[in-house]
């Protein structure tokens, strides 16, 4: 017999415990450092990998830019959500980058958007805001992080 199968409690710990207890895996030590270090007003990007992310997160007041790789944005979002409140102290706390005018979004975009909107809507009452690229850029600059 093996040692877990010996000791219950201990095969009960391995199949239930991790290091830290709810967390969902996706939020690595930096991206839980990076929240907790967040205050009222920050903001946060959650972006993909077309994003300039590295160059924008240089910009940032923490200069952080956290990569969760092999996660999409819906599954980023509701992470952070299980353990960060969105801030309900400023007007319109979530925004998406819009296209620009006289371009519709693909549909694969709009499908993205309404995933990331039900993800929200998991959380809390808050609709997701458009932003036009280039004020999303500006406002990603102005970031706590990336």
């Amino acid at each position: 017999k093996s040692l877990a199968d010996r000791w219950p409690r201990l095969q009960h710990f391995l199949r239930t415990m991790g290091l830290l207890k709810g967390l969902d895996p996706l939020l690595t030590a930096d991206l839980l450092y990076v929240l907790r270090a967040m205050g009222h007003g920050d903001e946060l990007v959650v972006c993909d990998c077309n994003f300039p992310a590295a160059s924008t997160a240089a910009r940032t007041s923490s200069g952080k830019h956290i990569n969760l790789a092999g996660a999409d944005g819906p599954q980023a979002i509701d992470a952070i959500c299980s353990v960060l409140p969105l801030d309900f102290f400023v007007p319109d706390p979530v925004h998406h980058m819009s296209a620009q005018a006289g371009v519709e979004l693909p549909p694969a975009a709009l499908k993205l958007h309404a995933t990331v909107q039900s993800t929200l809507n998991k959380h809390c009452d808050i609709k997701m805001q458009p932003l036009d690229r280039f004020s999303f850029y500006e406002r990603a600059n102005k970031a706590f992080a990336i």
